[in-house]
């Protein structure tokens, strides 16, 4: 073993973190993902920074905050400018590649008023997230009467497919997403119904599979040091999945819902908004729970044979001896949790991920098979991943802080005490529906590990929960009198979090102390009433100087 010259960033998509069974899982085994934990650090408290594919994953690959870097929603581009991990490692000396799934936009119009050609190096990699692309896999090709939700979805997947027989016009759909009745026809896995049937295709051949291959490809073709971020489509939605894991849960195996009446007896006015929502009242019904919930214990337990498959190949070629390991998601699923499925609020179902460490290195020794109860944000990976290859994070640019230290048993803690997880909903249909102008559809979430709050702008008074007395978050204590000291404690957190300095990125803290310094010797000279009253040598270029007499000259 030794220190680790790749690393290896597994994020799982929609990947609950109660649903593995190193995280207590009542049903779900996963002893390869239970494995890795058992050889690295598991963290407890590690949260994302916005409840939605998009802007969540634009926060782990740049470091910083959705406030920051702006991209807040699915669809809406990161800016040219924002450095990203890819970035940060290739100046130290590591390559930064993706396998899977980003779910980046570009900004088309930034690059064209920069002449940033798509095609160039550089155009690419501004294109893709900081990434060099080894395969981009976002896994999404519905289509609806107006097109496809994303005509690159599954570009590569679906020619692969029909070089191995599945003819369609969409294999994704017709195949991996889809089951099939004895007349043949497609049963499509965007209807819940269907989630309880087999997709029609050999489970080799399924996505999760297929990207572990394409993984493994990758490592086997490049020598290093580099980054690989393999990014799997699945657990998302469509929920379903082939056999032998089609049959594997039932309704016997789906945990209690986790959900009171009493949030549903004078609610919050926005909260009440996202359980009214289609998938809230889809998932708030028992058989849509149990057509689902099992389809989504079967694409985990899949995913989890994959990492076996991986973890394997991984060992026979030497590749774990020198790899760092990150496994992780970029959000939850509320799967009828609090009346609402998807993941677009704050309770810990959503917001709250699996992330597991494993460092190759001896001086991770003394933390191998350990539980960090550290408070710990996706923003801190980038700066781990600058300082594992061997570079000091610019902290002027990245938000988090690097787990090195926690993983190599320097300490035990992150410095934060506190979360942040934003959500810009103003492009939403629930923003619509409930007529909530653009500037007011956005809501904050400070949490630590005591106490919840969540801010929403528009004049509503915010939400609390105790997370000690009430883990389950049913009790909304936003308009408690008696928390009036604790929600005003929270907003202090808040609005220290608010007035932090992140747009400064051009300069680190050690550039501008050094600016302090020597100001004074580039001459300007301000405030000063006799040149004896500073250095002689800051005014050397202004004494014992000659001119000629110009003063009556017409």
């Amino acid at each position: 073993m030794s220190a680790p010259k790749n690393i290896l960033f597994i994020m799982f998509d929609q990947l609950r973190w109660d649903y593995l069974s190193c995280y207590k899982h009542a049903h779900l085994e996963t002893p390869h993902i239970d494995r890795l934990a058992s050889m690295g650090v598991r963290f407890n408290r590690a949260y994302i920074q916005s409840p939605i594919c998009g802007s969540s994953r634009m926060s782990t690959y740049t470091g910083r905050y959705v406030h920051s870097h702006g991209a807040s929603w699915n669809g809406i581009p990161l800016k040219v400018g924002e450095m990203t991990m890819g970035d940060h490692l290739r100046k130290v000396g590591m390559e930064c590649y993706l396998v899977g799934k980003t779910h980046m936009r570009a900004d088309a119009e930034g690059m064209a008023r920069l002449g940033l050609e798509p095609d160039s190096l550089i155009g690419a990699r501004v294109a893709e997230c900081g990434f060099d692309v080894f395969e981009r896999d976002d896994g999404m090709l519905p289509e609806g009467p107006e097109g496809f939700y994303d005509p690159d979805g599954a570009k590569s997947y679906n020619e692969w497919l029909r070089g191995k027989g599945y003819e369609s016009d969409n294999p994704w759909h017709d195949f991996a997403n889809s089951g099939l009745d004895e007349d043949g026809n497609v049963l499509s896995g965007w209807f819940l119904k269907n989630s309880a049937e087999a997709a029609n295709i050999a489970e080799p051949d399924s996505e999760t599979p297929y990207l572990t291959g394409r993984g493994m490809e990758f490592m086997d073709g490049h020598d290093g040091p580099w980054c690989c971020h393999l990014s799997y489509i699945k657990p998302h939605w469509p929920y379903i999945v082939p056999e032998p894991y089609a049959s594997m849960y039932g309704p016997e195996h789906v945990p209690p819902v986790s959900r009171s009446e009493r949030e549903r007896e004078n609610p919050h006015p926005i909260f009440k908004a996202f359980m009214e929502t289609k998938v809230g009242e889809a998932f708030s019904r028992q058989d849509v729970r149990d057509a689902v919930i099992p389809a989504y214990m079967g694409l985990i337990k899949q995913a989890d044979d994959q990492m076996g498959r991986l973890f394997a190949w991984m060992e026979d070629t030497g590749r774990m001896d020198d790899t760092m390991i990150v496994l992780t998601s970029d959000h939850g699923d509320f799967l009828g949790d609090h009346w609402m499925g998807e993941k677009t609020f704050f309770q810990d179902a959503a917001i709250k991920v699996p992330l597991i460490i494993y460092d190759p290195s001896p001086e991770a020794d003394a933390t191998r098979g350990t539980v960090c109860n550290a408070l710990v944000e996706s923003i801190d990976l980038a700066p781990t991943f600058v300082e594992v290859a061997g570079g000091a994070p610019a902290l002027h640019i990245l938000e988090g802080e690097s787990l090195l230290p926690i993983v190599r048993g320097e300490t035990a803690d992150t410095q934060r005490d506190y979360v942040i997880c934003e959500y810009d909903y103003s492009a939403s249909p629930v923003a619509d529906k409930n007529d909530i102008p653009v500037r007011d559809a956005v809501m904050f979430m400070v949490a630590t590990e005591r106490w919840k709050l969540i801010h929403f702008e528009g004049g509503y008074r915010p939400m609390l929960f105790d997370l000690e007395a009430d883990p389950e978050e049913f009790y909304d204590l936003g308009d408690s009198d008696p928390h009036a000291e604790v929600i005003a404690e929270m907003y202090d957190k808040l609005f220290a979090w608010t007035r932090r300095q992140s747009q400064r990125t051009t300069r680190s803290e050690e550039q501008l102390l050094e600016m302090r310094r020597k100001s004074g010797g580039r001459g300007v000279i301000i405030g000063v009433y006799d040149e004896n009253d500073v250095p002689l040598d800051l005014t050397v270029k202004y004494r014992g100087r000659k001119a000629p007499n110009m003063k009556a000259r017409s």
